[in-house]
């Protein structure tokens, strides 16, 4: 096999892996409008870290983590609903980052490669990012697992309970915003929230409880990276789309199946 699918290969199972399990909470909480606004302003991260010359990875993460603390602000101020404040901040984001690249003159930016993804161009340098990025979510979703699944069914109650519902909120924010951040060479900033939603709301349909959708989540998410690098060698498709045409195909097969052979 070629060293690029390996990377490739590699960089997709990675992405996949952490992606379910922090996708669940996405499903959960209605978060999908939320993921779209971070992967929007990622776009912004990376014209910032063009013109600034600090690296693209730390320059999305930091544009990411900057508007998810903003949102947060702004939505306990209660100046304007959360839906439209989510709309004005992804295509502001998204239009900002695009007039900010036209202005650069002396570097050549391939957009259809950050807004679709180019998997296929994955390098050492992404995988340290997307595994130690994996990582660091990973442990600390582990530690924080029983908080987020307490606000999730009832914030109220959590409170009540001595959970701190505004930073475990503010912490799955953040752990948004880092995978999307890692997840941006994988699948595109137009793309990344399918990866986090769709292989989680497949995972539904198998699931009774909270753990095994996540775990659920994480393996239909690998083997659409699998099967839509398979796809995208044979057929020549784009690499990062074929991952989520996959994932939209193992969707459908679940939710078309009789619930009762499911069991």
């Amino acid at each position: 096999m070629a060293d690029f699918l390996i990377l490739a290969l590699l960089g997709g199972l990675g992405v996949a892996a952490i992606a379910g399990p922090l996708g669940s909470f996405v499903v959960w909480r209605r978060m999908a409008y939320f993921g779209d606004t971070l992967a929007h302003s990622a776009l912004l991260g990376v014209s910032l870290g063009f013109l600034f010359d600090i690296n693209l990875n730390v320059a999305v993460i930091a544009c990411c983590v900057i508007l998810a603390l903003t949102l947060v602000t702004l939505q306990r101020q209660h100046l304007v609903a959360t839906d439209t404040l989510l709309g004005i901040m992804a295509h502001s984001s998204l239009s900002l980052g695009l007039v900010a690249i036209a202005l650069i003159d002396d570097i050549r930016v391939d957009l259809m490669a950050y807004l679709f993804g180019d998997l296929l161009a994955v390098t050492p340098e992404d995988l340290y990012w997307i595994y130690g990025g994996g990582i660091l979510v990973a442990a600390l979703l582990y530690k924080l697992w029983e908080p987020l699944l307490a606000i999730t069914i009832n914030e109220e109650l959590a409170q009540v309970e001595g959970v701190r519902v505004t930073w475990v909120r503010l912490a799955l924010m953040l752990l948004i915003a880092v995978i999307i951040a890692v997840a941006m060479k994988i699948v595109g900033i137009m793309l990344i929230t399918s990866l986090l939603i769709i292989p989680a709301a497949a995972a539904r349909r198998l699931a009774s409880t909270p753990e095994q959708m996540a775990i659920g989540a994480a393996i239909l998410g690998c083997i659409a990276v699998i099967f839509g690098l398979g796809l995208s060698y044979q057929w020549d498709t784009p690499a990062g789309p074929s991952v989520v045409v996959v994932s939209m195909l193992e969707f459908l097969i679940l939710y078309s199946w009789p619930q009762r052979q499911l069991a």
